[in-house]
């Protein structure tokens, strides 16, 4: 079912080894996609538990993660466990809905919905994600009866194998065919950039989840891709958050220590109103922030940054002991992230506004907001304006349904968490009824074909099935045009017609 794309140009900076994996991974692919797409519902739910349980018990993924860590050298162990209930969030999600034959309908419009395969999806992994992405994808692509092919990130190669291996085992117990999940490199062959271009140029559809140049190539392959935006999330505390700061700053607290913060919905922000400042601070610092003196905080910017504010790689996903290291300076024991609060509240792209960007680290930047709570929705353009991170989260933790309300009518972003934790909750949890993903659109705000988390309606297509109506729906035009209506302009017609066939 794939499209076999014109592939004489990527191909054309690839290794003949590098063809010759893609060749092989794509036919075998397609084979097992249209003996697949025959499968009922009642045994595509049983291969998508096998693959989902090969890899999500605790006992493999505490194995998965372990390995993944010693590949890439940085993220935090207990925190990314945790990501197993992600797989299993997206496995019930998927059982139930329907993806084989009529899937919904519209009775008043006579409308009736019918699921399709879209084929062959390449999928790109990041090397923070070298587990759960390769599972939560393939359980979505296997349920709505695609095939799917891997890139992994060279970084973490083994644990996506291994992840892929294991999901493969799954297929085999159910009898499904093996190649509907297969992984690039298998002969051997270079993992890099240009073999992850081939595979998104020659597929049907391409999920990209990473940095934005990933994101950026899977646009230009040529193929429908859904990829995201790049994250910054920020936190509004305005002044009826003083009613439980202390859930408040645990939420913070488990947002920004998250894998220690290399997920894009970790909070990187948080903007508070100077009413409940001071208690605010404490708060956080009860959770294990530790407030940083303006010597220290320069120290950490050398650290993070280069002269031309370009991120460096080396202090990305430390925990907060080690990042102080890095920057050269010591903090307790009991410290669970840092925060940078001084000079900040200032937004704008230059050195001056540096605290306001996406940290991608358990650094904190706390900003103060004074007066009318348009303030701090004035604050969340700006940062998104000229700091980053314009359609992907934002969070509030009030308590007064018209604060939340007025920042739902103006963020420019996908998704709002409302007093909960960003990087636990945005994605979907077991608490909220946000679709469960690995991947976040950001919509055309941040360059992303889908503002909605990237779940299983965007791995299939759907047939619209139209029955005519008994009489038409028709308004007269009085009621159309409204004020603007003008009986006179109405009376120039070129024949007379039966209103029937107007349309």
């Amino acid at each position: 079912m794939s499209r076999m794309s014109d592939m004489t140009v990527p191909y054309s900076k690839l290794t003949e080894d590098q063809i010759a994996d893609i060749e092989a991974c794509f036919e075998r692919a397609d084979k097992a996609q249209l003996e697949f797409e025959k499968w009922n519902q009642e045994d595509i739910d049983r291969a998508i538990r096998s693959i989902a349980q090969k890899v999500a018990n605790s006992k493999t993924f505490h194995e998965l993660v372990e390995m993944g860590i010693v590949e890439s050298r940085f993220g935090d162990p207990i925190s990314r466990e945790n990501k197993r209930f992600k797989i299993r969030g997206i496995l019930r999600d998927c059982l139930r809905e329907k993806s084989v034959g009529k899937i919904g309908e519209y009775p008043e419009r006579k409308i009736e919905l019918y699921a399709k395969p879209v084929g062959i999806i390449a999928c790109v992994i990041p090397a923070t994600n070298p587990d759960l992405t390769p599972a939560g994808n393939a359980i979505y692509a296997l349920k709505a009866r695609n095939a799917i092919i891997f890139s992994p990130h060279p970084r973490t190669a083994g644990t996506s194998k291994k992840t892929i291996d294991l999901m493969r085992e799954g297929l085999a117990r159910v009898g499904a065919p093996l190649d509907l999940i297969q992984i690039l490199g298998t002969n051997g062959c270079k993992i890099n950039r240009q073999i992850s271009e081939a595979l998104m140029t020659k597929c049907d559809l391409v999920i990209a989840t990473g940095g934005q140049g990933v994101v950026r190539r899977s646009y230009s392959s040529g193929t429908p891709a859904f990829g995201v935006g790049a994250g910054n999330a920020t936190m509004i505390w305005d002044e009826t958050a003083i009613k439980d700061l202390h859930h408040a700053a645990d939420n913070t607290m488990r947002s920004k220590t998250s894998d220690f913060g290399s997920g894009c919905s970790a909070d990187g922000n948080v903007i508070i109103h100077d009413s409940i400042w001071d208690e605010s601070i404490k708060a956080l610092q009860e959770v294990g922030g530790y407030v940083m003196t303006e010597e220290e905080q320069d120290k950490m910017r050398r650290a993070m940054w280069d002269e031309e504010i370009h991120r460096l790689s080396d202090t990305v996903a430390l925990s907060a002991l080690d990042m102080a290291k890095k920057a050269g300076f010591e903090v307790p024991e009991t410290t669970r992230f840092l925060i940078a609060s001084h000079n900040t509240g200032v937004y704008e792209s230059g050195e001056a506004g540096i605290w306001a960007r996406e940290k991608l680290s358990t650094v904190l930047a706390v900003h103060k907001y004074s007066g009318e709570f348009q303030n701090a929705i004035d604050a969340i353009m700006e940062i998104h304006d000229k700091c980053g991170g314009k359609g992907h989260s934002v969070g509030i933790f009030s308590f007064d349904d018209d604060h939340i309300h007025r920042l739902a009518m103006v963020a420019r972003v996908g998704r709002i968490m409302v007093r909960q934790p960003q990087s636990k909750a945005n994605s979907g949890s077991m608490n909220n009824g946000m679709p469960m993903t690995s991947s976040i659109g950001c919509g055309t705000w941040g360059g992303n074909a889908t503002s909605e988390n990237v779940h299983l309606h965007h791995y299939m297509n759907v047939t619209w099935v139209s029955r005519e109506y008994e009489t038409p729906d028709w308004q007269t035009d009085e009621e159309l045009f409204g004020e603007f209506y003008d009986p006179e302009l109405e009376k120039v017609q070129y024949s007379a017609y039966n209103s029937n066939d107007a349309i």
